[in-house]
C-alpha cells in the first residue's frame, strides 16, 4: 500500500466538473492498493499518516500532527501509484490491486479516517478526477507499507 501525502492549504476533487470533496488545512492522500494489501496493513498505514509530525509548532519545527491543527483529509484512490516503469516508455499497472478489492480497502480506509478525523473528504473510485491543491511548503511525503 502507497500513501503519497501532501500537506495542503486547500484541495479539492471534482468529477464531471461537479466538486465532489474539498478541505482546508490538512493532508490530500493518494491512495495506491496492491493486490497483497490488507486491512491490518490499511491499519497500520493510517496509524502513520494519521500519526505524521509534519506541521510547524510555534518555533517552526515540523513537530504537530494532523490533530494537533485541526486538519482534514481529502483522499483520493491511485491505482497509477502502482506504475511500473521499468521496461519500456508506457508503465504497466499489473501491481495495483483488482478494482473490487482495491475499493473495499479505499473504502475501509475512509470509513477508519472518520473515526478519529472530524473532517474526511474523498474521490470517488474508479472515476476520472481532478484534483486541486495548494501544497503547503511544498511538502510531500511517500510512505509505503513495505517500509514499515
Amino acid at each position: 500500500m502507497k500513501f503519497l501525502v501532501q500537506r495542503v492549504m486547500q484541495a479539492g476533487v471534482e468529477v464531471n466538473s461537479e466538486k465532489v470533496g474539498e478541505i482546508q488545512n490538512g493532508f490530500l492522500v493518494f491512495i495506491g492498493i496492491c493486490q497483497n494489501d490488507t486491512q491490518d496493513i490499511a491499519d497500520k498505514m493510517i496509524h502513520k499518516l494519521l500519526n505524521l509530525r509534519i506541521f510547524e509548532d510555534e518555533k517552526g519545527k515540523t513537530n504537530l500532527n494532523l490533530a494537533a491543527v485541526n486538519g482534514s483529509l481529502l483522499l483520493i484512490s491511485q491505482f497509477t501509484l502502482y506504475a511500473d516503469c521499468r521496461h519500456g516508455n508506457r508503465p504497466s499497472f499489473i501491481g495495483a490491486g483488482k478494482p473490487d478489492m482495491a475499493n473495499s480497502l479505499y473504502e475501509y480506509i475512509i470509513e477508519a479516517c472518520k473515526k478519529t478525523v472530524p473532517i474526511v473528504q474523498q474521490g470517488i473510485f474508479g472515476a476520472e478526477m481532478k484534483v486541486s491543491l495548494v501544497n503547503d511548503g511544498p511538502f510531500t511525503i511517500m510512505l509505503d507499507s513495505d517500509e514499515l
